[in-house]
């Protein structure tokens, strides 16, 4: 239903969607309703029709749904954060340097880190890796001498002397001690192989963070070591000759930050630990605040856990201005600063675009509920209630009676004294009701209790052909907060209310919290579908961990991928720079250890059985042989 008395227009469109609160300078509604992609927000002239990309990729034969790729919002993402932190800085007079790495945990797509690192080059901008498979792949890309390599998470002999291997690359190679045994090993083949490490440590802060991932801190978090840890580490490096190569503090107090007073919290305390350690003889380069740098997925710029109630701007300061203050108070140099920011940089790169496939009402089909002889009473009673509904009448009580003489026809029903087809009216009367109710209510300023629910209950819910398990993964797992918005008709009132189920056969596969009007909603007002005429919806902020978290329920495999690369000179403003094809049934089949191959032989030996039994003309069994293969080398989403 419309969601304002006030007159539609693009203003009150940004109101109840948020587009431009949520989408960080990025993405705004245009004049025309459609959603608009600004890759250098600086430059409102460079402006993307998001109906023209979606066109251009339906014109190419691209099959939804896709995930979409802006590079220039990644590239400018990268600078924003470089750029920031060296303003702030000089502003500051802070005699260190910023170096930040990139986690690649968060997107570990190879055209993402290709990006980053080619963005952040001038900059030294690093990356860093929290397990083997992700150092071998930032030892193969993060050739940049002067940038920093980080390693986090447990680590293995393996492990310790692949970093070792990149010291003699001539990398700047950081081992980030989770806990003291790692030190030890550590020492002992760096030693055996003579090379010398870059050692870090990383401190189990007290300062706790806010938001889903505040255990991050704290006596029970899962990594980092405790004070007297860190003494020891740093007093038995000096036993070994090796009180040098300790370069690095490190902490991370959780992702996703919602509140700047926990990021000037772990500020502060870190500064301390440096500053002590510094006059203990363990002169440091670096203190590495971690991750946490949030981004406002809901647009309230509060501290819900889907929000941040800061800039880029003030959390650097913090940062920034948080170490100066205490080092200066200590009279210890200003270390270099080191974020991983990692949701902050790739988030709103990417988005999901997924057709609209169908709409399920919950009053779906009607029964004609004329007058018949000898029928029940209920029927009788919901008919009369229906007919005689009128604005006057107490309509708390009309839904009241109602719901009763529903359930009661139910009771009914399955005592076999209401008929099925009598069941049916009553259900279709009920409805009607409903709806009669829901448009009463609709301009009255105040709504008793009992039929608040009624838009819920009586809005649609749209059929999109995508899975929440392989691109959304967070909002089933986590209770994560994605926005969802109509890429085009924004400039026309909503006339329904909506939900979104996805295609997978599991009731969890649904999304029913949306951002509207700054608030957190259980359903999203939308245009009504038009008969022949497609709908796409887009899933925004995507490109932090849910490119790379999605499962295989159902076996939906990944999605299409398009890459797009803003430029001024094209008349649409942009170009398909590269496609990447999803999975094919064959490839999702064979990660779980079916034989495609082997499974066509075998359908087409029982089709050639049934067409020497005569059950199928031999042309017809070609056909089919045809068509079972390619089933398989085909996409795992609908056809549309």
């Amino acid at each position: 239903m419309p969601m304002s008395k006030v007159e539609w227009s693009i203003e009150e469109a940004e109101r109840i969607y948020g587009v431009s609160s949520w989408g960080g300078g990025y993405f705004k509604i245009g004049a025309n309703g459609n959603i608009h992609i600004l890759p250098d927000p600086k430059n409102e002239d460079m402006r993307i029709d998001f109906n023209s990309v979606v066109q251009e990729i339906s014109q190419e034969g691209i099959q939804f749904p896709v995930v979409i790729r802006f590079h220039d919002i990644l590239r400018s993402q990268v600078v924003g954060i470089n750029e920031c932190f060296n303003k702030v800085i000089a502003e500051a007079n802070y005699s260190g340097k910023y170096n930040g790495v990139y986690p690649i945990k968060v997107n570990q797509m190879r055209e993402v880190v290709e990006e980053i690192v080619d963005a952040g080059a001038p900059y030294d901008y690093g990356l860093e890796a929290g397990s083997k498979s992700e150092l071998l792949a930032v030892l193969a890309y993060n050739t940049n001498p002067n940038s920093l390599t980080i390693l986090n998470g447990y680590k293995d002999e393996e492990f310790i002397r692949l970093s070792l291997m990149g010291r003699k690359l001539g990398r700047k190679v950081v081992v980030v001690i989770e806990k003291f045994s790692e030190l030890l090993l550590l020492v002992k083949i760096a030693k055996e192989l003579n090379i010398e490490p870059i050692i870090g440590l990383r401190s189990k802060m007290t300062a706790l963070g806010k938001g889903k991932w505040q255990a991050s801190s704290g006596d029970r978090a899962k990594f980092g070591l405790t004070i007297p840890e860190i003494i020891n580490a740093a007093r038995y490096l000096e036993e070994e000759g090796m009180a040098h190569t300790l370069k690095l503090l490190h902490f991370h107090i959780g992702s996703q930050l919602t509140d700047i007073r926990a990021i000037k919290d772990a500020v502060n305390e870190s500064a301390r630990i440096y500053t002590e350690l510094h006059k203990m003889g363990f002169p440091l380069e670096y203190v590495d605040v971690g991750g946490g740098l949030g981004i406002d997925y809901d647009g309230s710029k509060s501290t819900n856990d889907s929000s941040r109630n800061y800039s880029l701007n003030e959390y650097v300061a913090d940062v920034v201005y948080g170490m100066k203050e205490v080092c200066d108070l200590e009279g210890v140099p200003h270390p270099n600063l080191v974020t991983e920011s990692g949701r902050a940089i790739t988030a709103h790169h990417s988005c999901v675009v997924t057709e609209i496939v169908g709409e399920i009402k919950a009053d779906g089909a009607m029964l004609d509920t004329s007058m018949c002889e000898n029928e029940h009473v209920l029927l009788k009673n919901m008919r009369e209630l229906l007919n005689c509904l009128t604005p006057e009448q107490n309509l708390q009580e009309v839904y009241n009676d109602a719901s009763e003489w529903k359930e009661q026809a139910v009771s009914a029903f399955k005592l076999r004294v209401v008929s099925l087809e009598e069941l049916g009216k009553i259900e279709t009367l009920y409805w009607q009701i409903m709806r009669r109710l829901q448009l009463l209510y609709k301009d009255v300023e105040f709504v008793p209790e009992g039929l608040q629910h009624l838009d819920f209950s009586l809005s649609s819910q749209y059929l999109c052909n995508f899975s929440i398990f392989q691109s959304a993964a967070d909002t089933w797992a986590i209770d994560q907060l994605l926005p969802v918005a109509p890429l085009t008709g924004m400039d026309k009132e909503p006339d329904m209310n909506c939900s979104l189920v996805d295609i997978t056969c599991d009731s969890d596969g649904k999304i029913d919290k949306f951002v509207i009007d700054r608030q957190v909603q259980n359903i999203m007002p939308i245009r009504s579908l038009e008969p022949g005429k497609k709908a796409y919806l887009g899933l925004f902020l995507t490109g932090a961990y849910q490119d790379v978290m999605g499962d295989m329920h159902n076996l939906f495999g990944r999605l299409n991928e398009v890459h797009i690369f803003s430029h001024d000179d094209d008349p649409e403003d942009f170009y398909i720079e590269e496609v990447v094809a999803g999975s094919s049934v064959q490839d999702v089949l064979s990660i779980m250890q079916y034989h495609p191959s082997a499974m066509a032989i075998d359908v087409k030996r029982q089709i050639d059985k049934q067409v020497a039994n005569g059950q199928i003309p031999p042309r017809e069994g070609v056909k089919w042989t045809d068509f079972y293969e390619n089933c398989l080398k085909g996409y795992t989403y609908l056809k549309t």
